[in-house]
């Protein structure tokens, strides 16, 4: 039988299910990353599991989220992931080597694994020939136990590319001609696979801007195949041994089909507030902006900051202008400081951060109230920047750096300069004086964990009850994002791994009231959330879930799910629904109370439910997608208490 590539991966590490369309699979996982906004909460959770050490091939926790230290939260939970990575066995990246996702590829990522890790952008080292996905932190951290990830077989789209991009025009335009043609749920239940003539004009970095962007389309993740050019990157990494050839074979077919040639292609920026609204460049051209801004895990690469290096060399960037540069890797940015690129972004006006994620999560680089940002990071949802009411477009670093020099967003091709060559190195060249080996596992089981003041248990979850009778604390549109869920940034990112403070923050750019009504019902049964399509899109982080679940969340009802904070719910016990008819939405209003009776029962013997409107005429018919193990865990009111009762 003739495989594509993600065929390929799914089969060589099913443990559980038949590859069909929409039935639950089980996945050996060899590869975990964790990184410091989620990896607290997962290293609390192996303690809790009593984890002896890591059963995985390679995990890796990495600190590139939270790395400013205004007080002792950040640092204090730095010590806490070093410590919790020697006693379980883990690779630990210190604050300053770099973005997870980038530091993995280069590190760790090898053709033919799987990857599975506690953010969203897990997905892209799909670039390098593995099946790469983002989860939940708990998800993750039974994946470092030994447990497979379960999932739904998803449709696999074979996305065709030819040709070649044509000056001016990079990896960034090609995602966000995918983000044009499919919007942020486009990807949803389905894994894009990238094959043709067209990937082998593509660096493995081009890639990885690519598959990091698969995120954004809610797709399960990306994958790309491992060819030469990942032979070529792997070598530059002095680990070419560990390079395999993974292609499709040639006879593969896919559920899904679409074609992009690459030659075609124009330079496209997504307005705001959302991935998915995109236009050319030239449509909005004249546009003023305040900040510039060039880094990210969605443009990590050498050439990235090269070419725009290039383009100021020589020039001064507009009065006012914040010309932001933000590394992805510590030896990436040792590279561009060789090739003098840093030298160039310095002269033209620009401001050097450290090697991190920064600005894309909120942490610093906050936009000046009612202004513009241009960014080539991967997402714009309302308020991410740091600004309540920002303004954020996102581009290619090629319409990012020509902007800077004008002043405006501006069509890079319209530039008076001929488009820069740059020449990638191929020499190899390492640097992981900041990324730390594994103990051996007789030293690991002496260490012993640091917990700063900060770090607080998990508060105990009770079982889902077979009745409820709770009112409607909030409805929300479609496409509503974990960002607004339950925010990022430096205000609230450090109460990660302390979660009765962090869950203060929860949906308060929706309704600053919402945690003072929940905390009212908290004790009483509890409340619902009504939601529209696309119910907690974005990031993947578990506070998202667990934070509502605390303040008394017991049932989300929405028209339909983003897959990741989908499992996130059924995680901490939180019950997913979806409405029947899709019109019923509409009958549901905030201060609405909802009865749900004999639901145990029910939800074990049908994927149907009736949820009576008190106070009002009728009833609202709703339904689960549950699987017979995702039900037994809701049941457990979630995975902590299911794992205490299964140990």
């Amino acid at each position: 039988m003739a495989f594509n590539v993600t065929e390929k991966l799914i089969h060589s590490h099913l443990v559980s299910g038949e590859m069909k369309k929409g039935e639950e699979i089980g996945l050996k996982i060899d590869q975990t990353l964790t990184q410091d906004a989620t990896g607290t909460m997962v290293m609390l959770e192996l303690e809790a599991m009593g984890l002896d050490y890591a059963k995985t091939e390679a995990s890796a926790q990495y600190v590139d989220h939270n790395l400013i230290q205004v007080d002792n939260k950040n640092p204090d939970d730095h010590l806490f992931l070093e410590s919790a990575s020697k006693r379980f066995g883990l690779y630990y990246s210190r604050p300053g080597n770099g973005v997870s996702h980038p530091v993995h590829m280069q590190r760790l990522a090898r053709p033919g694994k799987t990857l599975l890790g506690s953010d969203s952008h897990t997905c892209a080292n799909g670039a390098m020939g593995m099946l790469a996905m983002g989860a939940g932190g708990i998800d993750v951290a039974l994946a470092i136990t030994g447990e497979p990830i379960y999932i739904k077989m998803p449709e696999i789209m074979g996305v065709k590319l030819t040709g070649k991009l044509p000056d001016w025009v990079s990896a960034k335009d090609v995602a966000l001609e995918m983000l044009r043609r499919y919007d942020v749920k486009g990807g949803v239940g389905k894994i894009i696979e990238y094959y043709g003539p067209g990937v082998k004009e593509l660096s493995a970095m081009d890639r990885h801007v690519i598959a990091n962007k698969g995120a954004e389309l809610g797709a399960t993740t990306t994958v790309f195949p491992s060819d030469e050019e990942i032979k070529r990157f792997m070598a530059t990494q002095d680990r070419e041994e560990e390079w395999e050839e993974l292609v499709a074979d040639e006879d593969a077919s896919y559920d899904l089909h679409d074609e992009i040639n690459l030659s075609e292609l124009v330079p496209l920026i997504a307005k705001p507030s959302s991935p998915g609204n995109v236009v050319p460049v030239s449509e909005i051209a004249g546009t003023p902006i305040y900040q510039s801004y060039i880094g990210s895990s969605a443009n990590p690469g050498f050439r990235d900051f090269a070419i725009a290096a290039e383009i100021v060399k020589g020039n001064k960037i507009a009065d006012t202008l914040s010309f932001d540069i933000n590394p992805t890797s510590r030896q990436m940015l040792t590279s561009l400081v060789k090739e003098f690129h840093i030298a160039s972004l310095l002269q033209s006006g620009a401001r050097l951060h450290q090697a991190g994620c920064n600005g894309c999560i909120g942490m610093g680089q906050a936009p000046a109230t009612g202004k513009n940002s241009l960014r080539t990071t991967p997402r714009n949802f309302p308020g991410r920047s740091g600004t309540v009411e920002d303004s954020v477009y996102l581009s290619s670093p090629e319409t990012a750096a020509v902007s800077a020099l004008k002043g405006e967003i501006t069509d890079p091709r319209t530039f008076d300069k001929p488009y820069p060559k740059v020449n990638v190195p191929n020499e190899k060249y390492v640097d992981d004086h900041l990324f730390e080996p594994p103990l051996p596992v007789e030293e690991a089981k002496n260490v012993e964990i640091v917990k700063g003041p900060n770090i607080v248990s998990i508060p105990e979850m009770n079982e889902l009850p077979d009745e409820l009778e709770i009112p409607v604390l909030l409805k929300v549109g479609d496409n509503i994002s974990t960002d607004e869920i339950l925010a990022g940034g430096a205000r609230v990112l450090p109460y990660r791994s302390n979660l009765p403070e962090i869950a203060k923050f929860t949906y308060e750019a929706v309704d600053p009231s919402y945690v003072k009504k929940a905390m009212q019902t908290k004790d009483s049964g509890g409340h619902a959330i009504v939601g529209g399509y696309n119910y907690g899109q974005g990031s993947s982080r578990e506070h998202a879930a667990l934070a509502p679940r605390y303040l008394g969340l017991q049932v989300v009802i929405a028209k339909d799910y983003a897959r990741i904070h989908w499992q996130n719910l059924v995680n901490f016990g939180i019950l997913p629904l979806t409405f029947v008819n899709e019109e019923d939405y509409e009958k549901l209003e905030t201060g609405d109370t909802l009865h749900l009776a004999d639901i145990r029962k029910t939800i074990q013997k049908q994927n149907k439910l009736t949820a009576l409107l008190k106070g009002k005429e009728g009833t609202i018919e709703l339904e689960h997608s549950l699987s017979e193990r995702q039900i037994d865990t809701i049941l457990h009111g979630g995975l902590i208490n299911w794992i205490k009762a299964k140990i």
